[in-house]
């Protein structure tokens, strides 16, 4: 388990990319949870989201919202440094 979770719901729009895979390899120190539900009814229609240690993450595109994740990712783990 890594000491930063990112969690997404298998029916939002950013599993198009694979977030597990590029993510995991990008920063060891990340753990990649899938749920089929994180109970924000209706966000992952609306636009691809993720939750980095129980934060919000979310963009415009899956694009987006991978590069927004890999800033939220620094930000916690500038903690442990």
């Amino acid at each position: 388990m890594g000491i930063v979770v990112v969690e997404v719901c298998d029916g939002n729009a950013i599993t198009t990319l694979n977030i597990e895979e590029i993510l995991e390899e990008e920063f060891p120190e990340v753990a990649v949870l899938t749920s089929d539900c994180l109970s924000f009814c209706g966000l992952c229609r609306v636009k691809p989201y993720a939750l980095v240690n129980n934060k919000r993450v979310f963009g415009s595109t899956p694009e987006e919202c991978l590069d927004k994740i890999r800033a939220a990712i620094k930000e916690e783990l500038a903690i442990y440094q």
